[in-house]
């Protein structure tokens, strides 16, 4: 019988992934991750992020009920190292970060994946909507969700070939309207817990806030500026902005601003009109090829720079060991240094990695 070490958030689908596994013949252990302290959080804010005493219970519930043995892992040093600290810098050097991405590639497929080998395990499994298959040369390819309004294929680009082969998705083929009903079938205490989709350590998301906490110094203010140089006003610290924002700026003008670019060597914030947003070229670093070792020539692709973007054709081609490029048949809107680009070939994600800040708009 397979051993199955359950990642298991205290939400639905992870505990209906367990009951998939469970119902399959799985040897299945249910763990949770705490990852952060929320416990002083209001119950309103607590109930949007993960790892509340409120999620431990429910998790623990759902286990119980499956007669799975159940644990949950102190991991908020890990978290604190490779999410909340690359979090916070890579605002300070004017980028806007995913940390759901840092989180899955150091936290879920790596300390997770590392325990389960601990415990004998064989696999892990986790909740998202996403699917694991084998391919004809021996590969593992990762492809999107069935439930296209709950893909998150996005996020997990990041997987490598040991991670993809050790790691079961059981709700990849499944909606999440399917993976309710059996949630309220089975009894669960969850199965009407509403998903949490803020980030965890900043669920008000204030996430300026956050960083003058985490840091214990003031971020200092600077100039707005236009393309050509021009001083027109005084910014609150570069981690107050992000690329495309309009609200939210202070400044008078005849037309809409918004946020262009952002030089934190000079400590400048660039202003400009809404057409002046839009790229049709990005280069990428930190990358991460799932169906092949590296891209020996260009391939047609769709591609999506963020994870509520809509999936673009575009032209894709390995520019270095850890880098690619990628050109858009359109020019897009607000290509966002720190955000992944992550790449498609119809449902298989080819891969992806974290936007680079030379490209300008």
């Amino acid at each position: 019988m397979q051993k199955t070490l359950i990642a298991m958030s205290g939400g639905v689908d992870s505990s209906v992934a367990a009951h998939l596994l469970k119902q399959s013949q799985h040897d299945c252990v249910g763990a949770m991750m705490k990852l952060y302290t929320n416990d002083d959080l209001s119950p309103e804010l607590a109930s949007k992020t993960c790892c509340s005493l409120d999620d431990v219970e429910d998790a623990r519930q759902v286990a119980a009920s499956m007669d799975m043995p159940f644990y949950v892992f102190n991991f908020t040093d890990t978290f604190a190292e490779t999410v909340m600290e690359r979090f916070v810098e890579a605002y300070q050097h004017g980028q806007t970060p995913n940390p759901c991405i840092d989180c899955n590639r150091f936290l879920k497929f790596e300390r997770f994946l590392h325990r389960a080998t601990e415990l004998d395990c064989t696999h892990i499994a986790t909740g998202h909507y996403a699917r694991i298959e084998p391919d004809t040369n021996g590969r593992y390819l990762l492809k999107t969700g069935i439930d296209t309004t709950k893909d998150q294929s996005y996020a997990l680009y990041t997987m490598t070939q040991p991670q993809l082969s050790r790691t079961l998705l059981p709700l990849g083929g499944l909606t999440k309207e399917a993976v309710r009903k059996i949630a309220d079938a089975q009894g669960f205490v969850n199965a009407k817990k509403r998903d949490s989709q803020d980030i965890c350590f900043a669920p008000d998301g204030d996430y300026a806030g956050f960083i003058e906490r985490y840091t214990g110094k003031k971020i200092a203010a600077g100039k707005f500026i236009t393309q050509n140089g021009e001083i027109i006003g005084d910014h609150k610290g570069i981690i107050h902005y992000t690329i495309g924002q309009r609200k939210g700026l202070g400044i008078s003008a005849p037309h809409p601003l918004f946020v262009l670019s952002m030089n934190p060597q000079e400590n400048t914030v660039t202003l400009g009109k809404s057409e002046e947003l839009f790229s049709n070229m990005l280069e990428a670093h930190d990358i991460n090829l799932i169906p092949m070792d590296k891209l020996d020539t260009t391939l047609r692709v769709q591609a999506k720079i963020r994870y509520s973007h809509q999936v673009q054709p575009a032209t894709l081609w390995q520019t270095g060991e850890n880098s690619i490029c990628v050109e858009f048949d359109t020019p897009q809107r607000a290509i966002t240094p720190g955000q992944a680009v992550v790449i498609y070939d119809g449902d298989v994600v080819v891969g992806g990695g974290t936007i680079s800040p030379t490209q300008q708009p």
